[in-house]
């Protein structure tokens, strides 16, 4: 019998309730496909979701207003920056 996955294809085995497979075998019923191509893709999308909620940064109105203010308008290097500057060029 010849292997249906392709080469590179990985393996995942998880455990779950009955209850939980039973839904998930419903919702793969009503969209049809496979119970594997199922919960391959809703668990990319949740990998992608959680990735992308590390990666980025949200903002509210004031700290936006104040990051932009910081960039546009940055302060003076304190004496303690510039010491770490020196030591840094010091050391490298």
């Amino acid at each position: 019998m010849a292997n249906p996955l392709p080469a590179t294809a990985a393996r995942i085995e998880a455990r779950v309730s009955i209850e939980a497979k039973a839904l998930i075998q419903k919702a793969v019923d009503i969209e049809g496909g496979t119970l594997t191509d199922f919960i391959s893709k809703s668990a990319q999308v949740a990998a992608q979701n959680v990735i992308e909620s590390h990666q980025t940064l949200k903002l509210g109105i004031e700290d936006s207003r104040a990051f932009v203010d910081a960039i546009l308008n940055p302060k003076e290097p304190n004496d303690a920056l510039k010491a770490a500057v020196k030591r840094y060029k010091e050391t490298n």
